[in-house]
């Protein structure tokens, strides 16, 4: 069963999917936010197509381990993906995963332009590599 997992901006959701096995977290897509309704049926659509049971969203705490804006933002979203979608729904700590990306593409010769339409499912890569590793 293949889980995907999420990179939510405010512009852009990164997404990216496992193996069946559940051991490799590979970059899927970047697509642009249309509100949440929309967005949330976009990710159902993608989980669908690509037979995922479980949804990872990452969730952008402070420093501090606090819940921010921006994580109550993705909160709202994570609600009604958890509302809609049938199979697990759960947040991951995503702190400095863009940042990480960044650097993964920067050591990799990635020019500017090119890292910017790869940063968020990279990241979103990120996001799930963490927690399959943990989950295993």
């Amino acid at each position: 069963m293949r889980t995907i997992a999420l990179d939510v901006g405010s512009k852009v959701i990164g997404l990216a999917t496992s193996d069946p096995s559940g051991t490799i977290a590979t970059p899927l897509k970047v697509i642009k936010r249309q509100g949440i309704q929309k967005d949330t049926l976009t990710i159902v659509e993608l989980c669908k197509q690509n037979q995922c049971t479980t949804i990872v969203v990452g969730l952008p705490l402070e420093l501090d381990g606090t819940i921010g804006n921006r994580a109550r933002t993705v909160m709202r979203l994570t609600k009604e993906l958890q509302r809609v979608f049938t199979g697990k729904v759960l947040t991951w700590d995503e702190r400095f995963s863009t940042s990480s990306a960044n650097y993964s593409l920067i050591a990799s010769n990635i020019r500017r332009k090119a890292r910017k339409k790869l940063v968020d499912k990279v990241a979103a890569a990120i996001i799930l590599q963490n927690y399959l590793d943990a989950s295993k």
